[in-house]
């Protein structure tokens, strides 16, 4: 009985212990990943701070290269000048009315300001696109405002003799000061004139470009105006902005003619004319008689046949897998196959009468060699004669 409860003893110990190995094995674990997830977190959080950091720069290095750009100084410059010519100015008007008489004080600022907000309106009345009558209208009240201005500035600049100034010295302030006075406007509006010029360059390549298009649109629908009157109610029909003028013009031309834009019936027509011209041509090219009698003499120096299997199942060209090509491409053939079949043998009524049939059903421009091939499963030789003689018997 004793020893039964030892022995439960024992067993929850060894439980108790393992519980709590478990705990720290999982405390452990826990304490690992919360370091790895803690690592991965400050390396996320660096790798955004320098990718942060990269972002100020550029938009530093973007911010500087516009504040450097020739337009921006120029702009920014003209202003800082404006600054300065008020600063010099605007005191000296200030002082000259003042000294008549304290109550004259806002002479001086309404004058130097009437020639500043004249000038503003210049550039607002360019913005706007106003009549030129406005824009000189408002140059000129600009100017004489500002050259009232300067004149009274001259005024007190030659005064300060009193002052205790030599006379050459109170000539060169009042130069100074009418130059300041005068020039101030000025800057601004030679500022906004350069402005306005540039805005013009802009423009005429705006408006070349649209004379242009406006052509392009003229033969256009001089050129195509079904398709163009199809386009235009393709574009009625969608909802207004959805689709545009050339996906239109696209799908109009494939109502009308049934292909991709450009293409037109008459167009496949007369590509795949051409290319049965062109197959024939190359055809024609590689069965010259001169080139017939090199592959006879191969024929007799090799005891094989000339080239003249079936060429159907190749588009029209001479001398399949079977058949040897000009110029003595050699192919194992049937030693009891007959020399120069195709060359020589009488042609058959019934080959004759099948390529009647076909030139009645296709017409005389697509009435080929190649075309009598697939038709008979014969060579472009046999085919060839069996076209000549069809067209010789027709013009006959």
């Amino acid at each position: 009985m004793s020893s039964d409860w030892y022995e439960q003893r024992r067993k929850d110990e060894d439980a108790r212990a393992e519980r709590e190995r478990i705990s720290r094995a999982a405390a452990v674990e826990l304490e690992r990943e919360q370091k790895l997830k803690d690592r991965a977190d400050r390396r996320a959080a660096d790798l955004q701070d320098r990718k942060d950091r990269a972002q100020r720069r550029r938009e530093r290095t973007a911010k500087r290269q516009r504040d450097l750009a020739p337009g921006s100084v120029y702009r920014r410059g003209t202003i800082g000048l404006v600054g300065f010519s008020i600063a010099a100015s605007l005191p000296a008007q200030i002082i000259h009315f003042v000294s008549i008489h304290w109550m004259l004080f806002p002479i001086g600022p309404a004058l130097e300001g009437a020639a500043w907000i004249l000038a503003a309106g210049v550039a607002f009345a360019d913005e706007k696109k106003l009549a030129a009558w406005v824009r000189w209208v408002l140059r000129a009240l600009s100017m004489s405002a500002a050259s009232y201005a300067a004149l009274i500035n001259y005024q007190y600049g030659q005064g300060l003799v009193s002052h205790g100034l030599t006379a050459s010295q109170a000539q060169t302030a009042a130069m100074g000061l009418a130059a300041v006075t005068l020039g101030g406007p000025l800057f601004f509006e030679v500022r906004q004139w350069v402005l306005t010029l540039s805005a013009a360059v802009g423009n005429a390549r705006h408006k070349i470009e649209q004379k242009a298009r406006a052509r392009h649109d003229r033969k256009r629908r001089r050129a195509f105006p079904k398709v163009m009157d199809r386009a235009r109610e393709l574009m009625l029909a969608a909802p207004y902005g959805s689709l545009k003028e050339e996906d239109a013009f696209g799908r109009a031309w494939w109502d009308i003619h049934g292909a991709p834009r450009a293409v037109t019936a008459d167009v496949i027509k007369n590509r795949l004319k051409a290319e049965s011209t062109v197959a024939e041509v190359l055809d024609e090219a590689e069965r010259t008689p001169e080139r017939l009698a090199v592959e006879f003499l191969l024929a007799d120096l090799f005891g094989t046949e000339v080239g003249v299997a079936d060429t159907a199942a190749k588009g029209g060209r001479g001398g399949g897998q079977e058949g040897r090509t000009a110029l003595g491409r050699l192919d194992k053939q049937s030693p009891e196959a007959p020399r120069y079949k195709d060359a020589v043998e009488p042609l058959a009524e019934a080959d004759i009468e099948k390529a009647r049939d076909l030139l009645t059903l296709v017409g005389p421009d697509k009435f080929s060699a190649p075309e009598v091939a697939k038709l008979l499963g014969r060579s472009n030789v046999y085919a060839r004669r069996i076209r000549n003689a069809v067209t010789e018997q027709k013009e006959g």
